[in-house]
């Protein structure tokens, strides 16, 4: 395995982060897909026995059970120091507002709850899950820097937000003293490139590590067409996001499949390679020990500009989809 800085800060972090939407308890939450806990348990040993010390979660993933599950089995199988935790806090919920609950307040409660299901102290990494329309960005700002000066978390991040948001949100924390982004999780993968727009070179000029998600498009880009696996069949989300473009990115994911071929590697090791040559380290979402070992042998393997360019050449401008086309539009603490 491969190590890098992330950002700007002193983490040092694997190449691949292991996502963990898709761990926990599968009757609670939305991802009925998900692992049960000795499996999930099994899937992160294996992760560290490969090298990965980057594990990603959420308070919102399986109902916070997938917090649960990684902290006992983060406890049971690793040294606090030897790997890196980043977990993602909601937006204020309706009944939140109606108590008129500060964002300074909701920031600390999320974040001691995460604490309190990770069986952690601190976390290495507190995400801002995704901009939250109905709060003052300044609340949320004050909320982070008081969790890091309190040694709750070492950073902060944020996901799912506009380059302008962040640029703003860092700005504000620059002009009085707060704790800044220091990375930001976005949907980025050869079939969704939007981000290269605005946020990637914003991003690059200001030191700010990209952590995409969904960097395999739920699958999409590590099987061939019209293959199916049991989340391709439950994941409605999944669909929502991708089945709309999927004529348009259907050449793009048989190139991947042909550039595999010739050169006798998975297509998820293509699909990586491809995104490990612009970020710093993409959330992969894993369900199998199978998912690391593609994943692990991506780091090593090295396209050409010649092969970039073929895989990129068919791209055309995708419209938002998944929580960037719906944030701001749904009602306050609605889960998307």
């Amino acid at each position: 395995m491969i190590y890098t800085k992330l950002g700007k800060s002193d983490l040092n972090v694997s190449r691949i982060c292991m996502g963990c939407m898709g761990i926990g308890d599968p009757s609670k939450g939305m991802n009925k897909w998900a692992v049960p806990e000795e499996e999930s348990r099994e899937i992160i040993r294996y992760a560290l026995d490969q090298g990965i010390n980057f594990f990603d979660t959420a308070m919102s993933y399986q109902e916070g059970n997938s917090e649960e599950v990684l902290g006992k089995a983060l406890k049971d199988f690793a040294k606090r120091d030897d790997y890196i935790v980043a977990t993602k806090f909601l937006p204020r919920s309706q009944e939140e507002l109606d108590r008129n609950v500060s964002g300074q307040a909701h920031v600390a409660d999320c974040l001691d709850r995460s604490l309190k299901r990770l069986g952690l102290d601190y976390v290495d990494l507190y995400i801002y899950h995704m901009w939250d329309y109905h709060t003052p960005m300044e609340e949320i700002i004050e909320g982070l820097n008081n969790a890091v000066k309190a040694g709750k978390t070492r950073y902060v991040g944020i996901s799912n937000c506009y380059a302008w948001q962040l640029a703003k949100a860092n700005f504000y924390a620059r002009e009085n003293g707060f704790a800044e982004f220091i990375s930001v999780q976005g949907h980025y993968n050869l079939i969704a490139r939007e981000e290269e727009r605005e946020m990637i070179p914003f991003c690059e000029d200001q030191g700010i590590a990209l952590t995409p998600y969904s960097p395999l498009a739920s699958g999409r880009l590590c099987r061939p067409a019209g293959e199916t696996t049991k989340r391709l069949e439950l994941d409605a989300y999944a669909r929502f996001k991708y089945d709309k473009s999927q004529d348009a990115d259907a050449g793009i994911i048989e190139r991947v499949k042909e550039l595999a071929e010739s050169k006798n590697v998975l297509m998820t090791e293509i699909s990586l390679a491809w995104l490990l040559r612009k970020v710093t380290a993409p959330v992969m979402g894993v369900t199998k020990k199978s998912n690391i070992d593609g994943a692990v042998k991506a780091v090593e393997l090295e396209l050409t500009q010649e092969e970039t360019d073929y895989l990129e050449e068919l791209y055309v401008p995708h419209a938002l989809a998944g929580v960037m086309a719906q944030n701001g539009k749904q009602k306050a603490g609605d889960v998307v």
